[in-house]
């Protein structure tokens, strides 16, 4: 298999043109910081992005966790890519992950080589203000394992002419652990004003009765007991409100929503549509009864009616 290095300073701006990189030397596969991607998929591996410190990002960049290696080896025997591109800091780098997996360097592009040094000093100035890092995937792609980074999608294009440019892929921005300027907390009870909020909103929603929200590694998982107003399909209900809160939540707090649990517990009746309903009975028993007086007069009618 030929192995390229590609190699430039931390916050240089490798991850942003990696897909560039790859695509001009067709090359299908990349690894970058403890994953292998394909295309834009997520192959195989955890992100270093995801680590608590440096150092625990530096350790999952270079594989030493033999079960972490073996499961990029096992993925790269089974697809048996023909050429892989290997983001590194420095030439060591990318021949200590090459040799962690098995293989060598064959050829090194480096980052000055494709990027300007007004471009350069551009991302070095981002990654230092900013704390941001690119994973070259799509962000639905890394969502379910980043829940509560900040995630933003950024879309590459290539200028084709004048005034018109060409998507070549799109990537995502986020600020790893080790990063962060500061830590922030979304309380369990913000949670909840979010989904009493979209909730109250609904009709056929009465109120929530019971509110549970548990935080895992991998999202938020939700339990909620709802009180319901007599008259709507509730499987239809319980459905629409899934998917009202997930997207809700999801929208404002950037976390996941692993699961979202919802049990109708009760029906509530609402005075004024029991009213209406009465009223409504009664014009409907009352055409009945006004259908049955006219019926003798309709037979009589027809009884009189000379034959021709």
């Amino acid at each position: 298999m030929n192995v390229v290095g590609f190699v430039g300073p931390s916050g240089t701006g490798k991850s942003h043109r990696a897909v560039w990189v790859a695509r001009e030397r067709g090359i299908e596969f990349i690894i970058d910081d403890g994953l292998l991607i394909r295309g834009t998929q997520i192959i195989a591996g955890a992100s270093a992005k995801k680590e608590k410190t440096k150092v625990g990002s530096i350790k999952r960049a270079l594989f030493t966790d033999d079960e972490h290696a073996n499961q990029i080896k096992t993925a790269l025997n089974h697809y048996k890519p023909k050429s892989l591109l290997i983001l590194g800091t420095s030439d060591g780098m990318v021949e200590k992950i090459a040799k962690r997996l098995g293989y060598s360097v064959k050829e090194k592009v480096y980052i000055h080589e494709i990027a300007t040094e007004f471009e350069i000093k551009q991302a070095l100035t981002t990654r230092k203000e900013q704390g941001k890092h690119v994973i070259p995937v799509p962000t639905f792609e890394i969502k379910k394992d980043f829940s509560g980074y900040f995630l933003d999608p950024l879309q590459i294009f290539r200028r084709k002419g004048k005034g018109s440019f060409q998507l070549i892929g799109e990537k995502s921005v986020v600020r790893p652990t080790f990063s962060y300027m500061g830590n922030y907390t979304i309380s369990d009870y913000t949670i909840y004003q979010i989904v009493e909020h979209v909730t109250s909103n609904m009709e056929g929603v009465n109120k929530i009765s019971r509110f549970r929200a548990e935080n895992h590694p991998d999202g938020i998982y939700i339990e909620m007991d709802l009180i319901l107003i007599y008259g709507y399909q509730i499987k239809t209900l319980l459905r629409e409100i899934q998917k009202r809160v997930i997207e809700e939540v999801e929208n404002l707090t950037a976390l996941n929503i692993k699961r979202l649990n919802l049990v109708a517990k009760s029906l509530v009746v609402e005075p004024r549509k029991l009213e209406s309903k009465k009223q409504e009975s009664k014009k409907q028993e009352l055409k009945k009864q006004e259908l049955k007086k006219q019926e003798p007069n309709n037979q009589k009618s027809k009884k009189q009616k000379p034959k021709k």
